[in-house]
């Protein structure tokens, strides 16, 4: 064709190789976000116990609980986002988008969690700020039991991670503002220190992931059954 036409023809470009699809990065595989999430709380949990509060937490708890009062009225609702409440109200959002799965995972992650936080707390027994460091500045409604982990924190983060694959741009933004907020909030209001929000964004986001790992296991099982039905049927209608 070149010697006809008098024209060179054009190579296309090889086209780039690529990753193949479904490939897990850090932050979509499930195992490696309970991994972290398990080892974190570990280390946490076992540095938090006997009330030990080290000099780098103290300055870093000084740092935001000294920040000046005015934050508050903005912070207590952002704080919301963190509470038992935060549950089903999320869930409600899910299902006026249309979104049942989201739903149903959003309540499970944060319900589980919230459970977690509280028997966490009685196994490592860390006292509240006020009582480990004088002079902490408390904001609104003292809190009472234990200190570590924050259930606001892990409830936060586990709701936060169940969404985020479901959020478009604008969303996935709130969320990564959100969530952190919510977290570093509760040291600005003297309810927690910073081993405590840790510790409670771990087990959020090991929650998560952990249930997110049986999902693909119950999904394989529906079908499973359903054919079982279905020949069982087959035989009673072909005797």
């Amino acid at each position: 064709m070149t010697l006809l036409t008098g024209r060179r023809e054009r190579r296309q470009p090889a086209p780039a190789p690529s990753r193949g699809p479904g490939r897990p990065t850090p932050l979509t595989d499930q195992r490696v976000r309970l991994s972290a999430g398990a080892v974190a709380l570990l280390c946490t949990a076992l540095a938090a116990r006997g009330n030990r509060v080290g000099a780098c937490e103290q300055r870093l708890f000084r740092a935001v609980n000294e920040v000046p009062d005015a934050l508050y009225p903005p912070g207590w609702v952002v704080m919301q986002l963190g509470t038992l409440g935060a549950v089903p109200a999320a869930a409600v959002a899910a299902l006026l988008a249309g979104d049942r799965e989201l739903a149903g995972r959003l309540v499970t992650a944060g319900s589980v969690t919230w459970l977690l936080s509280k028997g966490v707390k009685l196994v490592v027994r860390r006292d509240r700020p006020a009582i480990l460091l004088p002079g902490t500045r408390g904001r609104g409604r003292d809190a009472a039991g234990l200190g570590y982990l924050s259930g606001h924190a892990g409830v936060a983060f586990a709701l936060g991670a169940a969404a985020l694959p479901r959020l478009g741009r604008r969303g996935r933004v709130l969320v990564l503002a959100a969530v952190p907020a919510v977290a570093l909030l509760r040291v600005y209001v003297g309810a927690h220190l910073p081993l405590d929000i840790v510790g409670g964004a771990a087990l959020g986001l090991a929650v998560e992931a952990g249930l997110d790992m049986l999902t693909p296991l119950r999904e394989e099982a529906q079908p499973a059954v359903g054919s079982h039905r279905n020949s069982a049927s087959l035989r009673l209608r072909n005797p």
